[in-house]
């Protein structure tokens, strides 16, 4: 067996499917792209994942992409150690918060990192420069949030996004106060989605929002998750992001 794991530094989607490999004890080749060079769109990395993102999961040669679904794959294929029940009610709760936070929570946390931080980078690129690099970025959906990131997004969008992470918040303090983890009182790939784009960097991100105070469950649930072996080897790997802009990182 061989499993590559093309990866960027432990944040969001990287960390999102390593810490899967780390809690089933897969060993796996680690191969760092480094986003701050852009090597996520440069002819090598495309070869593999046309998409130009990070991370991909190649397994004896199958090129697995897109973080819920490399998770479920691992799950298929690796099931001796579960992160995810057995039963058909039990796994589409699990599907159900995958996707309430793909859909509902990922972007929004995303937008404001991409403003805070992705905006710096953006706006440091000379202009012809950048124009080039916006050239090599395959996904066109990407290249505007790029192009957006320079100039920066409206007041508008970050303040409905900051709406629906306290709605977001909210619904899972609620959860957590019915069952130990997401989707009952298993731990499963759900705690690990919501923890890897939300719960390890909120309150660095939105300190107004007072998490400590405010949702005190998910505090508990967020610092039984940061001390599972896994998850603290994953959150300790490779990681060359320049220190001023470690409070959050994309996939880019």
């Amino acid at each position: 067996m061989t499993l590559k794991y093309y990866h960027a530094e432990p944040l969001a989607n990287s960390l999102k499917s390593m810490i899967p490999l780390k809690e089933k004890g897969l060993p796996y080749e680690s191969i760092y792209v480094d986003l701050h060079k852009f090597e996520q769109h440069s002819d090598w990395f495309v070869a593999i994942n046309p998409e130009g993102q990070v991370p991909v999961l190649d397994h004896n040669g199958a090129i697995i992409t897109h973080t819920t679904v490399i998770n479920e794959y691992l799950e298929d294929v690796f099931p001796e150690i579960p992160l995810m029940p057995r039963d058909p009610v039990g796994k589409a709760r699990v599907r159900y918060w995958n996707k309430f936070v793909d859909e509902h929570v990922m972007n929004h946390v995303s937008m404001h990192g991409w403003h805070r931080l992705v905006g710096v980078i953006a706006r440091n690129i000379e202009s012809g420069e950048f124009e080039k690099l916006l050239e090599h970025i395959p996904l066109p959906d990407q290249r505007r949030k790029w192009a957006t990131a320079r100039s920066g997004f409206s007041e508008a969008d970050l303040a409905n996004a900051t709406d629906k992470i306290v709605y977001a918040l909210r619904k899972i303090e609620t959860q957590l106060g019915e069952t130990a983890h997401l989707a009952g009182d298993m731990y499963t790939t759900a705690d690990i989605n919501f923890f890897s784009h939300c719960g390890a960097m909120v309150e660095r991100m939105f300190p107004e929002m007072e998490v400590a105070k405010n949702y005190p469950r998910l505090v508990d649930w967020r610092e039984r998750v940061k001390a599972r072996p896994a998850v603290a080897e994953a959150l300790a790997s490779e990681d060359r992001t320049a220190p001023g802009l470690r409070t959050w990182s994309g996939d880019r």
